[in-house]
């Protein structure tokens, strides 16, 4: 039996799918049922269930990066806080799990000139952008080795980007042998429903290039990883190759006119609020033979999907 903490999320979700598509026995855990964030509780849960692998996709965006500072505090105990604990119990209970990390904890990406490698952090500049049109090969992605640039310890960054460097901070000090770190990127797929990034593009955005994930593509490589027991460690779960931000939003602008998706105008204006901008390397994702399709095909797929779902009026948001 596998525990599933956050099911209700938008990863969350898609997890549960999945599961249930494999055929796998396991129980979706929600907050507002069931407190797992209280140690005592999910200690006791675990010696008395023993489950075989545990996810969490338990996560908080809200407006961590710009909001309150009680919204700051729901960012910080979620996802620094949260994962500490689960860590430290599984620990101790002798669980594996899998933690649903994010790539925004790097910015930029690597660029090779003339046989040498050097970082590029701003991946808003025009010529990244000529670059990544002209010869998108020498825009390497970091890999998982690299140090994350993007965080408390190196800003500036975004808070909410902050706080997820923290919890692979704790989580490789304490259960790095049994755990499972998946470093997702701006996710999307094909739905309209809430937290898809076709559906809902950020309200400012800036002109970069990105590593993204397709919800359901990346949840299977996570859970392939754990089936097929590849090595425990840290794994950049995204579709290979990387997407410029202006491509997207004007493929978007054509399969959802009349719809009311929030497609913002682009603007080539600073933010005030750093933006983690990334590239990942997935090669050890794809050493471990795990399958994924190619960023471009994914992203084309999906807008041709959401236009069909919104032609037909269909959403998919839990009610």
């Amino acid at each position: 039996m596998i525990l599933l903490l956050g099911a209700s999320g938008y990863l969350g979700r898609a997890f549960a799918g999945e599961l249930r598509r494999r055929g796998q026995a396991f129980i979706p855990l929600k907050r507002r049922v069931f407190d797992y964030t209280r140690f005592d509780f999910l200690f006791d849960y675990l010696r008395r269930t023993k489950p075989v692998f545990l996810i969490n996709a338990a996560n908080y965006c809200g407006q961590a990066a710009s909001g309150s500072e009680g919204q700051r505090e729901q960012a910080m105990a979620a996802n620094a806080v949260l994962p500490q604990m689960i860590a430290r119990v599984c620990q101790m209970t002798k669980t594996p799990w899998g933690h649903v990390s994010s790539g925004c904890i790097y910015s930029g990406c690597k660029i090779l000139e003339d046989g040498r490698e050097r970082v590029e952090k701003d991946l808003t500049r025009p010529e990244i952008r000529k670059l990544f049109v002209e010869d998108a090969e020498s825009l390497q992605g970091f890999t998982e080795e690299d140090a994350p640039n993007f965080s408390f310890h190196n800003p500036p960054c975004s808070f909410y980007s902050g706080t997820k460097a923290l919890a692979e901070e704790a989580i490789r000090e304490i259960s790095a042998d049994g755990c499972y770190l998946w470093r997702m990127r701006m996710p999307f797929n094909e739905k309209d429903e809430t937290c898809n990034l076709l559906r809902h593009p950020p309200e400012s955005v800036d002109d970069a290039v990105n590593s993204l994930s397709h919800r359901e593509d990346c949840v299977k490589a996570c859970l392939d990883l754990w089936e097929s027991r590849a090595p425990f460690g840290i794994y950049n779960v995204t579709n290979p190759g990387a997407a410029a931000v202006r491509d997207i939003l004007q493929g978007l602008a054509k399969v959802a006119p009349g719809h009311g998706a929030n497609v913002p105008a682009y603007t080539a204006s600073p933010l005030q609020i750093p933006r983690a901008n990334c590239i990942l390397d997935v090669s050890k994702l794809q050493r471990c033979g795990i399958k994924i399709r190619p960023v471009n095909q994914a992203l084309e797929e999906s807008l041709a999907g959401l236009q069909a779902a919104l032609r037909g009026g269909r959403r998919s948001d839990p009610q």
